[in-house]
């Protein structure tokens, strides 16, 4: 009990985990990966992990952290988000209540995670009877919006992201609708910055597809660039205004970014935080 379990959501885009893995191996102490036995994706469309993959797993995991988890995930009576709430809590049943229990998806980079996990162990309090006490905790995530010839264009405000919780009552996405504990570390989010046929691929095949404009979304998208994204407004896929300016960072891998970027400018304040922790503390009191 009281362990740092983590876990990650595997499917088409499983190339992406060779960034994410490695910046939680060290300081987790079980590391999970949940992939469909079928190869579905929640749609129902199918894809294929290519067997070097595995190879690349075995060859980073000198400690044995890593657990592999195959189960049926796609359910065709189901929408697209029951799925992903069925795989999140059976991957959350494995990795075992009692425990800080951490889910990432492929394309989330954590930057800190030591800092992070320091962070988790000062509150374990909340293990002692974690279905009374729930809480989920978040970081602040920078959503990667969109390569540009030198650089990438992110999302100017970061946003919270439930990543953790004591008791995984999941009910939409990572969301338990439970008391949030913010935490001012960032995770790099590789969200669209892909290109226009990943992006097709992730809208056709993830929990939000119902939600989305998506012709509208990938023209605006299409569109902005270097030149003209600080004369541009709104860019997120399912609210708009969530999402109101871009920001530049010069840097195209993810080495490059994480040394370019000023994250100190980038983050909200010490203060901020603090007020929304209290906020959140009388909220559910």
């Amino acid at each position: 009990m009281k362990r740092i379990q983590v876990g990650f959501l595997v499917s088409y885009d499983y190339e992406l985990l060779k960034i994410a893995i490695p910046q939680v191996y060290n300081e987790s102490d079980s590391i999970f990966l949940a992939i469909d036995k079928e190869r579905k994706t929640w749609k129902g469309e199918s894809f294929i992990i290519e067997d070097d993959f595995f190879q690349w797993l075995r060859s980073i995991d000198v400690d044995s952290k890593i657990e592999i988890l195959e189960d049926n995930f796609y359910h065709p009576e189901l929408t697209s988000m029951q799925c992903e709430v069925l795989e999140r809590k059976k991957l959350a049943e494995k990795m075992g209540i009692g425990n800080w229990l951490i889910q990432l998806d492929a394309d989330e980079y954590f930057l800190d995670f030591k800092g992070f996990v320091k962070f988790l162990k000062s509150k374990n309090h909340f293990l002692k009877n974690p279905e009374k006490n729930q809480v989920q905790i978040s970081p602040c995530l920078i959503n990667l919006y969109k390569r540009v010839d030198s650089g990438m264009l992110y999302v100017k405000k970061p946003t919270k992201i439930m990543v953790a919780t004591n008791y995984p009552n999941y009910k939409i996405g990572r969301q338990t609708r439970k008391r949030i504990i913010y935490f001012r570390g960032p995770i790099l989010h590789e969200c669209i910055s892909r290109t226009k046929e990943e992006l097709e691929m992730k809208f056709n095949n993830w929990g939000h597809d119902c939600d989305i404009n998506k012709e509208e979304f990938l023209n605006k998208w299409a569109n902005v660039n270097e030149s003209n994204y600080k004369d541009m407004r709104n860019f997120f896929y399912m609210e708009p205004e969530k999402w109101k300016k871009l920001a530049f960072v010069k840097g195209s891998t993810f080495n490059e970014i994480k040394n370019n970027l000023d994250f100190f400018k980038v983050l909200p304040s010490d203060f901020y935080i603090w007020k929304k922790n209290v906020g959140q503390w009388f909220k559910h009191l």
